[in-house]
This record gives structure tokens, C-alpha cells and sequence, in this order.
């Protein structure tokens, strides 16, 4: 084993990496002194929902694509071969779904916090139970994206460790603090430029050195790395086309379905297609990115073959090899290190100022908000803002707590991990099936982290060093999982071993990683069905309008209209934002003062004809008349419908 070798920065490396930041802060800055100067609460945390598809579609990919994900997906190819590449076949039910049910269900009932919608389908305690939850998430995670570029930057480089940490925090507290939403998904846009371009130079750089792309496929496949389809439908195998391509579904929902950071971006959308569409925009780029990732790891094999960095002693974890290949490669090419770090920087940036400002927002519209009522909009703004701040602080502070766990810091990303499949299992709950209750949704999502955690927990214990000790994977060996969903789950597993296949107990601690999210969100809604049946299912004139997605009413079409009644399977959803024209879809909301209103979703399609625009605005008025009494609802009876 040899030492850990240091490679170093030349000047042009740092000149770039601090363009980087200087241009990430300048965005911000612009954004806060142009424009409304974010002075409501509705720019600063909703973009004044005038945000077009590319920004929207742009930001959704930076936010998913972190630098655990740069780091991680080269090291997971290099190591394990192409056999992950399967995982793009979820992309498309895994962007599919949000795009067609929760989407329309979200935009619709015009909601600033998707925990809005929680108490709107069941009541404020389900709501105040998932609000916490993701807070308690993201807090943990944001340290540890922050932490760990930053160490494995330091460990390859000797670039000061927490120069990096309070660069990259600091930073990104002032852009995000001072230019709200808008300021995020426009610095989104510009790294996921920087992001693309680092990768393509490593590739292209590292490609050419190896003697081109078919010289490195010849090597790839000689070291048996180009994986074939393995239809292998044993769960607890790590890796095989179900529990990427089907498994990866549910992670896929529980990040681009019901995600705050990602909710918010479609409702910052212009218009519901334009949130669609952003969907559709995100897949393609998804797939260049999982390619690109690929290629990486394919370029890194075909440089050191079977003989790694990492079994040199050369580094010490998998994170740290892909910073010491773009070392390698990049080290008569100043600049270009840089470069890379600047892509790997700003995979982190978005990340985390996603992180800052979907937790300013639920805070202040699920847990603020809600006791103030008559607060002033002044105030309102100028709080969401010292809260994005606020949340700056304690990513600092958890950086610096990541810094002293250790092995812990394994145990850091699962815990995140280990939280997306119950959240998702509770919206499923409400939007699929209109006999659930609040009591079986509490009960349901309590189940559903207990679970994750047993698993979680009992999987990470098998797997300490005992008297016949297994390899640990290291923190990023899951690569593309990372910022809003099961990342680095890999941490409880292992590679494929010689071991006999686990039975009972042992056989559900050794569940891919891949398949906790389905499992998990699973959990939630058969728990959370049983404990509403036995408790009362809620009755279909209870529901408050719009928030079930009519799903059983389709497939079980072939029953009769009293049968479906009887199983709440007819309540309607307008499908086309023309129908909320002709037939407003109104939301009956407490006001904070216990008054109620209703809202009509004022959804139109982009350039519409000018005659048609001026006759539905009449009829919207026509219809607002006659509406007007029924909408005047008592706090008494939206309490009702609440619960």
C-alpha cells in the first residue's frame, strides 16, 4: 500500500473555481435588486409562478444531480461495470407519473408547500407529521453534501478543507437568501452548464489519452465491465434490471412526485403544461447524464484497469478516486482541474440552495403562517429570507458535526435515505385511495419509518466488522440517488459475495437498496388502509374537491356506478385546465383567521385566441355571480371537510 498522493492547484484552477462562485453570487445579487426585489412572499419562495419550461427543467436536473452523483457514478461504473445504465429505464415511468397525476393535482389546488395538500386531504396534524419529517431530511443531508466534496477535494488536492465548506455556504446562503427562487433556478441553469462541461472534458480528455473511445470499450469489455441484461428477479441482488428498472420507479416518484424542492419548481411554472413539459425536458438530459457518468467510470478502467487508485493507497475511499483521475489526467492541462472542480462545486451548490429554499418555505407556509394570520406581507417576506439564512447557518453547523462522525457519516446518508419512501407512501395514500383516513395516514407513516429504520439500522449492524468481517461499501457507492431520495443506500449493502443466500430476519436486512423505497412507501399505505377501515374510511362528500386522483375510478371502470360510489372511485378530476374555465375548480381553504375562501385555479392555455380569452373571461364572471353564495363557506363546515 502506498501513501495518499497529493496533487495541487495551479493558479488558472483556482482563478476558475472562484469565477464559479463570483458568477453564482452575482446571479443572486441580480436577482435581488431587479425586478419586484423579491418583496412578497409569492416571489421570493414561488418564483411569481412566471418561471418558463427550460429554467424549470434545467433546475429539476441540478437539484437531482449533486456532487455526491459526479463523484459517485464514475466509482460505481469503474468498480460494479455498466450493469447501473439500466437504471434509465425507471426514468420514464419515474417522470411519466409525476408529470400526468401529481402534477395536475399539485398545480391545480395552486399550493405554495406540497404539505399544503396534506391538510387539505386529511388535517393539519398529517400536514404539520410531513412537514417535519422532510425538514428533519434535509437538515441532516445538506451537511453532508456540503462535507463531503469538500474532504474529498482536501484529501486529493490539499485545497483547505474548510475553506471550501464556508466558501461554498456562504456563498450560497447570499444568493439564495437575497434572490429567492428565482436567483436558485437561474444559478441552477448556469452549473448545469459548468456541470456538463466538466464532465464532457474529463471524458473527452481522458478518452483521447487512452487511445479513443473504441480503444476504451475494447478494454471495458476484455475486463468484463460492460454489463449484459440481468433479469435476475431476486430482490436481495444489488443490482439487476427489476431492481433498477422497477425499483428505481419508486425512488424516481419519491424525488420528481412529491419532493418539495421539486414541487415547488413545477408550481413556479407559468402555466401547468409548462410544468409538464419540464418533465419531458428532464428525461433526455437525465440519460445524457447517466451516460456520461458511464463513460467516466469506462475512461477510468480503461487508464488503471484492475489495478486502482484506491488498492494503490494512492486514496483512501471510492469519492476520492474520480477527483484523483481528473488529477491524473488534467496534470499537464492547467485549467481543466478547475474545471472539474467547479463542476463538482456546482452539483453541490444546487443542491443545497434547493435545500434552503424549499425549507424556508414550508417552514414559513406550514408551521409559521398558519399562527400568524394577519401578518403583514413586508414581514412575511423578510422573514422566509432570515429563515433561507438560518438554514444557511445550521448547513454550516452540520457540515462541522459530518466532519466528526466519521463511519457515522454513512449512517447520515441513509437516514436520509430512509425517509423518501414513507413520504412518498403518504401522498400515494391520500391520492389514490379516497377511503383513507387521518388517523390511518399518521398511523401509516409512523409504520412506514419504523420500518425504513429497522431495515436501515439492522442491515448497517450485520454489517460491522465481526469475527468474519465484511466489506463496507464506501458513502457514495449509490451514485445517482442523491439529494432528495434513498442516496447512498449502498451504505447498507454490499457487493455480490460467495455468502448463502440470507433467510428470515437476515434475508430483510439484505433487501437491495433499491427496492427501500418501494418497500417503505408500501408499508404506509397497506398500514395506513387497514388502521382507516377498522377506524371509519372516509366518506366521498367529505373529501375536500380535487385532491384525489381519480386512478380507481379508471381501472375499475367494468363495476357499477353504485359499486364505485360505495368505494369512492367517481370522484371527478378535471383533466384539462380548459375544464377549470368552463367549470371553475374551486378549493375551499381556511384562511388563517378560521374564515374560508374558495380559489379558483386560474390555469390557461398559452396563447390562446384573443376572442376566445375575452369570451371564457365572461363566462368566468357569469359564473362567479352565481357562485358567490355557495362559496361563502362557515370555518365550521371547512373544518368539516377537513377532516
Amino acid at each position: 500500500m502506498g501513501e495518499v498522493v497529493q496533487m495541487h492547484f495551479t493558479t488558472v484552477d483556482y482563478v476558475i473555481f472562484v469565477l464559479l462562485l463570483v458568477a453564482s453570487a452575482g446571479i443572486g445579487l441580480f436577482y435581488a435588486f431587479s425586478g419586484g426585489r423579491q418583496r412578497t412572499t409569492q416571489e421570493f419562495l414561488m418564483a411569481d409562478r412566471s418561471m418558463s419550461c427550460l429554467p424549470v427543467s434545467l433546475s429539476l436536473l441540478a437539484t437531482f444531480q449533486s456532487a455526491v452523483a459526479i463523484l459517485g457514478a464514475p466509482s460505481e461504473v469503474y468498480t460494479f461495470g455498466t450493469q447501473y445504465w439500466f437504471l434509465g429505464c425507471s426514468y420514464f415511468l419515474g417522470l411519466l407519473i409525476p408529470a400526468h397525476v401529481f402534477i395536475p393535482v399539485f398545480y391545480r389546488l395552486r399550493l405554495s408547500s406540497a404539505y399544503e395538500y396534506l391538510e387539505l386531504r386529511f388535517n393539519k396534524t398529517v400536514r404539520i407529521c410531513g412537514t417535519v419529517t422532510f425538514i428533519f431530511q434535509m437538515v441532516i443531508y445538506m451537511g453532508v453534501v456540503l462535507y463531503a466534496p469538500a474532504l474529498a477535494l482536501n484529501a486529493v488536492t490539499g485545497f483547505d478543507l474548510w475553506g471550501g465548506v464556508l466558501a461554498m455556504g456562504l456563498v450560497c446562503t447570499l444568493y439564495t437568501a437575497m434572490g429567492g427562487l428565482k436567483a436558485v433556478m437561474w444559478t441552477d441553469v448556469f452549473q448545469t452548464v459548468v456541470m456538463f462541461a466538466g464532465q464532457l472534458a474529463v471524458i473527452v480528455v481522458g478518452a483521447s489519452q487512452a487511445g479513443g473511445m473504441a480503444e476504451v470499450w475494447r478494454k471495458a469489455n476484455n475486463g468484463s465491465r460492460i454489463a449484459r441484461l440481468d433479469l435476475n428477479p431476486d430482490p436481495l441482488e444489488r443490482h439487476t434490471f427489476w431492481t433498477l428498472g422497477v425499483g428505481g420507479v419508486f425512488l424516481m416518484l419519491a424525488l420528481y412526485g412529491v419532493n418539495q424542492a421539486q414541487v415547488q419548481r413545477y408550481l413556479s411554472s407559468r402555466t401547468e403544461k409548462a410544468a409538464v413539459m419540464s418533465c419531458y425536458v428532464v428525461f433526455p438530459c437525465q440519460q445524457i447524464v447517466l451516460c456520461m457518468g458511464c463513460l467516466m467510470g469506462l475512461v477510468m478502467f480503461a487508464r488503471y484497469g484492475e489495478d486502482s487508485p484506491l488498492d494503490k493507497g494512492y486514496v483512501q475511499t471510492n469519492d476520492q478516486m474520480v477527483l484523483y483521475f481528473v488529477m491524473d489526467v488534467f496534470q499537464d492541462l492547467p485549467g481543466l482541474p478547475g474545471l472539474f472542480v467547479a463542476c463538482l462545486f456546482s452539483g453541490a451548490l444546487s443542491t443545497i440552495s434547493s435545500a434552503f429554499n424549499s425549507l424556508a418555505t414550508v417552514t414559513m407556509e406550514d408551521l409559521i403562517k398558519p399562527h400568524f394570520p394577519n401578518m403583514t406581507e413586508s414581514k412575511a417576506t423578510l422573514l422566509s429570507k432570515a429563515l433561507a439564512l438560518a438554514y444557511g447557518l445550521i448547513c454550516l453547523a452540520m457540515a462541522y458535526l459530518a466532519s466528526l462522525m466519521g463511519s457515522v457519516l454513512q449512517a447520515a446518508f441513509s437516514i436520509f435515505g430512509m425517509v423518501g419512501g414513507p413520504l412518498l407512501g403518504l401522498f400515494c395514500l391520500g391520492m389514490f385511495f379516497p377511503w383513507a383516513n387521518s388517523i390511518g395516514a399518521v398511523v401509516g407513516l409512523v409504520a412506514g419509518l419504523a420500518m425504513a429504520f429497522w431495515i436501515g439500522i439492522g442491515s448497517f449492524m450485520m454489517r460491522l466488522p465481526g469475527p468474519t468481517p465484511v466489506p463496507p461499501i464506501n458513502s457514495t457507492m449509490s451514485p445517482l440517488f442523491d439529494n432528495m431520495t434513498t442516496a447512498a443506500m449502498t451504505t447498507l449493502v454490499t457487493a455480490a459475495t460467495a455468502k448463502p443466500r440470507p433467510t428470515g430476519v437476515e434475508a430483510l436486512y439484505s433487501l437491495s437498496y433499491m427496492w427501500y423505497s418501494a418497500h417503505n412507501s408500501t408499508t404506509v399505505v397497506v398500514v395506513g388502509l387497514l388502521v382507516s377501515l377498522i377506524t371509519g374510511p372516509m366518506k366521498e362528500k367529505d373529501l375536500a374537491p380535487g385532491t384525489v386522483f381519480p386512478v380507481l375510478g379508471t381501472l375499475l371502470f367494468f363495476l357499477p356506478e353504485r359499486y364505485r360510489e360505495k368505494l369512492c372511485c367517481v370522484t371527478p378530476l378535471p383533466s384539462k385546465p380548459k375544464e377549470i374555465n368552463t367549470q371553475p375548480y374551486k378549493m375551499a381553504k381556511k384562511d388563517g383567521n378560521g374564515a374560508a375562501y374558495c380559489k379558483e385555479d386560474t390555469v390557461t392555455e398559452d396563447k390562446e385566441a384573443a376572442s376566445d380569452k375575452a369570451q371564457t373571461d365572461q363566462e368566468d364572471e357569469a359564473e362567479t355571480r352565481v357562485n358567490q353564495p355557495s362559496c361563502q363557506l362557515t370555518a365550521h363546515t371547512v373544518q368539516e371537510t377537513a377532516l
